[in-house]
């Protein structure tokens, strides 16, 4: 059991990285990275959001879509329950760090429409997992989001300081770095 889960978190976190392998997410990915602190704080409020949406979207399933066969209005109710976590967070950076509900703009209420978030829910369903292996899906999937976050934020720091020629400067250059990231993740392939 204990391997298991372990398993599913490393494969989570590293081997199947929602931002570097699945390719979803890409825009508070691109949007969001220019800061190390901002980065920081987008991970914190995604690893909330899609742990808890990974637990209440599997409750909702299998206890309440599942037996009355409403299995059709699958991503409608996930999409409720994203919307109503990424409020609460929203309420709570706003409230706690004004500076930071600043800096994420745009981006924080963009979790709600964060393809990565609905991807967690949707995997898990089809996925035969149980109620802990899914949060812990969820949990795992959410931090190696915030790992690759963070990272390529740090790169980017980096790259706005470097001598660069003039045509690679700004986005060409954030692509090349998003995608030496992205191949530097393809060597976790083999570790599950």
């Amino acid at each position: 059991m204990l391997t298991n889960l372990l398993l599913i978190l490393v494969s989570s976190i590293f081997v199947n990285n929602f931002l570097l392998s699945r390719f979803l997410g890409e825009c508070p990915f691109l949007g969001v990275s220019k800061q190390v602190e901002t980065a920081t704080g987008m991970s914190v409020a995604v690893v909330f959001v899609m742990t808890m949406t990974a637990a209440i979207t599997y409750l909702i399933n299998y206890y309440i879509l599942v037996p009355f066969g409403l299995e059709y209005l699958q991503i409608i109710a996930f999409i409720v329950v994203i919307a109503s976590l990424v409020q609460f967070v929203e309420m709570v950076i706003k409230k706690t760090s004004p500076t930071l509900y600043q800096a994420l703009g745009i981006y924080l209420p963009l979790i709600t429409t964060n393809c990565a978030v609905l991807g967690v829910a949707l995997l898990n369903v089809q996925n035969p997992y149980n109620f802990i292996e899914a949060v812990v899906n969820g949990f795992g999937s959410s931090v190696g989001f915030a790992f690759a976050l963070i990272s390529y934020a740090g790169i980017r720091e980096r790259l706005a300081l470097a001598p660069i020629p003039k045509a690679l400067e700004g986005f060409p250059s954030a692509l090349i770095g998003a995608g030496l990231l992205s191949l530097g993740f393809l060597g976790f392939r083999g570790l599950v």
